[in-house]
């Protein structure tokens, strides 16, 4: 045991200067007793902090044992009578708030989809980069280059699949990826039915299936076509309440396409902070048109200040430059000399 001299000359106080030992063994205890109760006191809190009241009856419950709207997630039942006794008061702000939500999840940016092997940003222009059918990867025309230099020209560069030897095994490919719940390769069968390619019947109504299973597996490309076939009317009737729909789904999955469309809907319609919005965002990510169209219609509208413009034409600028990569510009070069 470890005694401390804690003595000051002669003190009355101190009982005549005797010396005042202390226990550092009790001392340590004392500390982790007060450590035993702030432990205490953190669970407790997180205990308390994870209990919710009843929107409908006031009862108390643990939250994850609770009902929540599935809509707005903003509030919580203890049973499923409650939930449903409360909906005509619940309503209203429910509504209020899933509309919030609609509205936030629109206007996020989403990060670019990469090459799965340069890791760059892949470029806007569907053609700059190819949609493989082994794998459903699609990697850009830099990496495709790279491959081919490297004596692997017609494996695919990411799975190292050779290519097909007939249209029965290329549907068949297709088929076996897609029903592993690969979006890409829907997305490529529904092009092929649209199409009449690799010995299939045009079909537009299976083209509309098959794009939107692509997108319900994640493939934004898919729900972009769904909103093409809803906007012209092909495979099925024009509507552009649906188009619109199946654009904002994209749109939330990070299609810039789809937000350039979605944005001249929204300025037909004389919605055009909307419309600016959506343009300003799809600039950014890299689409010439969607510039084009922040100038246009933000200058003419007079909705639209220099420095908004500036900032949206710099981003614009960079996200160019992120896309960049010397394969990326080498095989531009030859593209444009074939032509």
């Amino acid at each position: 045991m470890v005694y401390i001299n804690m003595s000051t000359p002669s003190n009355d106080q101190h009982g005549g200067g005797k010396e005042m030992i202390s226990n550092t063994k009790e001392c340590t205890l004392c500390e982790q007793n007060n450590n035993i109760d702030n432990i205490t006191k953190d669970i407790n809190s997180v205990v308390l902090g994870n209990m919710s009241t009843c929107a409908s009856c006031g009862k108390e419950g643990h939250s994850d044992d609770m009902n929540t709207c599935n809509k707005c997630k903003m509030v919580k039942y203890c049973n499923a009578s409650c939930k449903k006794k409360h909906r005509k008061k619940h309503k209203k702000a429910c509504e209020k708030r899933v509309a919030e939500m609609h509205e936030e999840a629109l206007f996020t940016e989403i990060e670019p989809e990469e090459c799965p092997l340069c890791m760059l940003p892949l470029p806007i222009d569907s053609k700059e980069s190819i949609l493989e059918p082994c794998c459903g990867k699609r990697i850009c025309n830099g990496c495709i280059l790279a491959m081919g230099m490297s004596g692997g020209k017609d494996l695919c560069p990411f799975c190292r699949t050779p290519p097909t030897s007939s249209d029965e095994e290329e549907i068949e490919r297709l088929n076996k990826v897609m029903n592993n719940g690969n979006g890409g390769a829907s997305y490529l069968l529904a092009g092929h039915y649209a199409n009449g390619r690799y010995g299939l019947p045009q079909d537009y109504r299976k083209a509309v299936e098959l794009n939107l299973k692509a997108g319900e597996c994640g493939y934004a490309a898919g729900y972009y076509n769904l909103g093409q076939a809803y906007r012209m009317g092909i495979g099925v009737e024009a509507d552009t309440k649906k188009a619109k729909h199946y654009y904002e789904l994209a749109v939330m999955n990070g299609y810039v396409y789809a937000r350039h469309n979605l944005a001249l809907i929204e300025g037909q319609g004389g919605n055009f902070q909307r419309a600016k919005k959506h343009f300003m965002i799809a600039a950014r990510a890299g689409m010439k048109e969607s510039l084009e169209m922040v100038k246009k219609i933000g200058f003419e509208k007079g909705i639209l200040t220099k420095d908004e413009y500036e900032a949206t034409q710099r981003a614009y600028h960079n996200s160019i430059d992120g896309m960049k990569s010397e394969s990326r510009d080498k095989i531009a070069a030859i593209l444009r000399n074939d032509e």
